[in-house]
């Protein structure tokens, strides 16, 4: 284990919490994460991708992006995202994949920390345009628990997949319950 792993291993035991289910093995594949209720769950993110000792990228709005706070997004592994217009966004990010022999991003396809009642669906077209995997991660802040599912391929002859996956994540408590998916 690597000092960053095992600092990370410390750091989520002493709050309570663990990383459990499928640790990814195929070498591409998107982390879709639900809930997304409050500014904690990045940190948890990077504490859980470090604890499994996974390079993961993420894709946050691109207001995050400028300045000083710009710099560190970009660090930590961050692509800024315009979200206000249609930009080919599914296809950019399905591009950046096939360019790489290795990659993963995490989504938080709420887009956004308040409640929702249905996922934003770019990420799934991600997945079947890349032909990639989706790692289905729950924040569960009842359990405290980071779960990851096994790899779920994005069939367009299942057309009740997306609502599939909505359900996967329904009643998973976040950090603000009444925001939670």
């Amino acid at each position: 284990m690597r000092f960053r792993q095992i600092l990370a291993e410390k750091t989520l035991r002493l709050f309570g919490w663990k990383v459990t289910g499928h640790k990814p093995h195929l070498p591409k594949g998107i982390f879709v994460v639900v809930p997304h209720t409050h500014w904690l769950d990045f940190p948890l993110g990077l504490l859980a991708r470090a604890q499994m000792e996974i390079d993961i990228k993420f894709l946050a709005k691109k207001s995050l992006f400028t300045g000083l706070k710009g710099y560190l997004f970009r660090w930590l592994g961050g692509y800024p995202v315009e979200r206000s217009r249609s930009t080919g966004f599914v296809q950019t990010v399905a591009d950046i994949f096939n360019s790489h022999k290795h990659f993963y991003i995490a989504i938080a396809p709420e887009g956004t920390r308040k409640k929702v009642n249905h996922l934003k669906t770019g990420f799934y077209y991600i997945a079947l345009e890349a032909k990639i995997p989706m790692y289905l991660t729950t924040f569960n802040f009842a359990e405290k628990k980071v779960v990851i599912s096994e790899p779920v391929f994005a069939d367009p002859q299942q057309p009740d997949q997306i609502q599939s996956i909505e359900n996967y994540f329904r009643g998973i408590k976040g950090r603000i319950p009444k925001n939670s998916f």
